[in-house]
């Protein structure tokens, strides 16, 4: 039903999305879903709680994820950068109670590994873009790279489900007031799909390749004719 309601802009396709048609209409579908439900609930969250305490909690809830960083840093080879972020989860730990970045402070800068990198430092390919329901843009690569991350993610191992599960709730809800700002690029865009596809792969590819990448002009679909 959702491929047979979906269109496809005329014009040349990218090779890298064989499934463009069904990714549309999943990607109208998460537009809907976040113009009712999460934009509405994210603009509440930022309303209601006060900075200080929605960026403590941030900031608990990434220090629990770090490990999946930690990880990914060895199974890349990138023993130093393991080492660094070994100290920098505990100094945030000990130091921060898991609210506070003292690290960065210290001169420890963030570093963001995932197994979907690790699978391309491997030389698996990306594989085909995927748009997935509620979660958003992936790949056939990527997207079960997710699962295994999930292991080495600390709030996996909480006893208590519910504060597992209510820290994940927080942290998406943290993560989309970060893109208010980004909401008004898309309504700008002719074809806001192509523009979220072409950011997406452009950066995945500059996170996987560590930066070395040149930067090709993204396809946003911004000089297209407006009917």
């Amino acid at each position: 039903m959702l491929s047979a309601c979906a269109t496809v802009p005329a014009g040349k396709h990218d090779p890298r999305d064989p499934f463009e048609r069904v990714n549309r209409s999943v990607f109208r579908f998460n537009t809907a879903a976040d113009h009712a439900v999460f934009q509405p609930a994210a603009k509440a969250w930022q309303a209601v709680v006060p900075p200080p305490v929605r960026h403590g909690l941030g900031k608990f809830v990434g220090n629990l994820e770090y490990p999946v960083t930690i990880v990914n840093d060895v199974l890349q080879g990138k023993l130093s950068d393991g080492g660094h972020d070994l100290t920098r989860l505990l100094v945030n730990t000990i130091f921060g109670l898991g609210f506070f970045d003292p690290a960065t402070h210290a001169g420890l800068e963030r570093h963001d590994e995932d197994f979907g990198q690790t699978l391309g430092k491997w030389g698996v390919a990306s594989g085909p873009y995927l748009m997935i329901p509620l979660l958003g843009p992936s790949s056939l690569r990527d997207a079960p790279a997710k699962l295994v991350d999930e292991y080495a993610n600390g709030r996996h191992y909480l006893s208590d489900q519910h504060l597992s599960y209510g820290l994940w709730v927080t942290s998406k809800l943290e993560q989309r007031t970060q893109l208010f700002d980004a909401d008004a690029v898309l309504e700008r865009t002719y074809d806001p799909y192509a523009f979220v596809r072409s950011a997406w792969l452009q950066r995945r590819e500059y996170q996987v390749r560590d930066g070395a990448v040149d930067d090709p002009p993204a396809d946003t679909g911004e000089d297209a004719p407006v009917n």
